[in-house]
């Protein structure tokens, strides 16, 4: 929808130690990335730095921008661009600042600010995985299309992002979340406790008894044998990490019904996790006189194996008459969704993301 607009939003990665800086056309990045120390302890100089740096892409553009458009990391009232609430990366911003209006003053141009897990679900569903899943189908000869989406990341913390018939599912009260959902094995603790850098990492070192200060990446190359450790340990971490994961997004695909993808820095790890994950999506439950029911109604199919997506698009297509008359009806008997990782990752995505959803927003005023 997005991919091919000639229209420039200016975007901001925020992170807690760094801010980065950039502009995109069509869903795709027009300039060199510009970084900048987040300064997140100090309002003023940090207020000082944003401004620095959209200032240098705004200058290093052939015209002017439409927007600025980016994601912000923690709680805010989002509609109206106030940061504030418990926000353990940006400290001087937990009293409440009213950013999206300070930098609409500054720039003159229209500024939106939304959840990062919000952002990576609305970039895939309308420049990523989405409408790459619509088009092989459609080339395949499959009837079959999506609309709808869940965005999962894998990272610091466990975020997701809901889209629904192409709009993005923001919540009366911009708080979609899934990081404070139960944890499917200990009981009274979040899931975000077992997916995210700190379960990999503790679960581990509670199997293997290694107390060296390890990231994912080692733990992942542990499991597959490139370096030293006890590579059963780490591949049961990362399994225990997708049981987790896996539990959440069937509560989340049985309620939404849509595309489930995945992105973020743990996903390079996705062979030690996509089997677990699997298993809960396809998971059963019993009724109380025994009689077993899927968790998710509709076949589940891992999109990134051809030989399932060869089914996933196949469907079970057959032709059925009209009753009373010989006029033939085709019908696909089969409910199915699919599950993905990210194909341009997480931070593209988030960037596309804000840059569509930018681009829906000043739409949607000239409609009016």
């Amino acid at each position: 929808m997005y991919t091919t607009d000639k229209r420039i939003v200016i975007t901001l990665d925020a992170g807690g130690t760094n801010l980065v800086f950039g502009a995109m056309r069509g869903c795709e990045y027009i300039t060199t990335p510009i970084t900048y120390p987040s300064n997140a302890h100090d309002l003023d100089l940090c207020l000082a730095t944003i401004v620095k740096g959209f200032k240098e892409v705004i200058e290093s553009l052939d015209e002017k921008p439409v927007a600025i458009s980016f994601a912000f990391p923690g709680p805010a009232d989002y509609p109206n661009g106030i940061i504030g609430g418990f926000l353990p990366n940006f400290p001087s911003f937990r009293d409440g600042v009213a950013l999206g209006p300070y930098l609409e003053r500054e720039f003159g141009i229209p500024v939106y600010i939304n959840n990062d897990g919000d952002l990576f679900a609305y970039g895939e569903a309308l420049c990523g995985v989405l409408p790459s899943i619509n088009k092989k189908l459609k080339a395949s000869g499959s009837a079959k299309q999506y609309h709808n989406l869940i965005g999962y990341t894998f990272g610091t913390g466990f975020g997701v992002g809901i889209v629904v018939d192409g709009k993005l599912n923001r919540g009366d009260n911009s708080c979609v979340e899934t990081f404070c959902l139960p944890h499917k094995t200990k009981h009274g603790v979040m899931a975000e406790e077992g997916v995210s850098v700190r379960a990999i990492q503790r679960v581990y070192r509670e199997l293997s008894g290694d107390d060296r200060a390890l990231t994912p990446k080692d733990i992942c190359e542990i499991a597959d044998g490139k370096k030293p450790g006890d590579a059963e340990a780490a591949k049961k971490a990362f399994a225990e990490m997708g049981e987790t994961a896996g539990f959440s997004m069937a509560l989340a695909a049985s309620l939404i019904d849509g595309i489930i993808v995945i992105g973020g820095g743990i996903t390079a790890a996705r062979h030690l996790m996509i089997d677990s994950i699997l298993k809960e999506l396809r998971g059963t439950v019993c009724t109380l006189d025994g009689t077993m029911v899927k968790c998710v109604q509709p076949e589940v199919f891992y999109l990134d194996n051809p030989e399932e997506f060869e089914k996933f698009s196949a469907g079970a297509r057959q032709t059925i008459m009209i009753p009373g008359t010989d006029i033939p009806v085709v019908y696909d008997p089969m409910k199915r969704l699919g599950v993905v990782f990210s194909e341009i990752g997480a931070s593209k995505a988030i960037s596309a993301g804000a840059y569509a959803f930018a681009l829906s927003q000043l739409d949607s005023k000239t409609d009016e």
